[in-house]
């Protein structure tokens, strides 16, 4: 079936709508408006429209002192997160992927670096590198952590499912379909030499996340095969 209508009837169908939701509102599914009087963090290319006075910047080498600076350097990733400053606006989008947004309560919150779209300035945040997976993937795998009381937006191809991890019963996904987990939770990278043998299957499906604990991980239907921040 093939929606039509006039321009006004469009007009109105999609239009703008303040919600009343705050910081952070869920203009569609895939477009999050942010009511900017400040700052916030946002994921370098994620702007897709703004209005009023905000400057764009992009996050320095030295935001987030010495230890960040020789990340940065080494793995080249110092571009993934810009900051938005000013009044107005300010919409969000990623790929059309389906947005999610968390209120941390004094709480923290591990997010693969490609599915983190922003975060209010309240929230501490640590890019960091699995160096143990580095030398099995392409790239490495970036993980964000994010700490502390405020909003933060993630995204997600299609719709997200949120597995529980207990003592006893750990939980094992793809790296490319993890989009998050619980701030307390380390994952463990083990490999199975058995899945390389399918037809049809890159050599990545091979490698795993095994999580073990008390907490949570976020996963969605979909392999992203690009797991850097500084992807877009």
């Amino acid at each position: 079936m093939v929606n039509r209508y006039t321009i006004e009837e469009f007009i109105k169908n999609t239009e703008q709508v303040d919600k009343g939701q705050g910081f952070f509102e869920l203009e569609t599914p895939r477009i999050l408006e942010v009511n900017l009087d400040g700052l916030v963090w946002a994921k370098s290319g994620a702007m897709i429209s703004y209005n009023g006075k905000i400057k764009f910047e992009r996050e320095g080498i030295l935001e987030n002192g010495i230890g960040h600076m020789f990340k940065k350097a080494l793995t080249g990733e110092g571009t993934a997160l810009m900051k938005a400053n000013g009044k107005g606006k300010l919409y969000l989008a990623d790929s059309g992927k389906k947005i999610i947004i968390l209120n941390l309560q004094k709480e923290a919150i591990h997010v693969n670096g490609n599915d983190l779209l922003a975060f209010e300035p309240s929230i501490k945040h640590n890019i960091k590198l699995m160096r143990k997976v580095a030398g099995m993937m392409a790239g490495g795998l970036f993980n964000v952590r994010c700490e502390g009381t405020g909003m933060i937006a993630i995204t997600s191809h299609y719709e997200p499912l949120t597995l529980r991890v207990t003592p006893g019963n750990p939980v094992i996904t793809d790296p490319n379909a993890t989009v998050a987990w619980s701030g307390n939770l380390q994952p463990e990278f083990q490999t199975d030499i058995s899945l390389k043998t399918f037809v049809g299957r890159g050599s990545g499906e091979s490698i795993q996340m095994r999580f073990e604990g008390d907490g949570f991980v976020i996963v969605q239907p979909f392999e992203e095969v690009n797991m850097q921040t500084g992807s877009n």
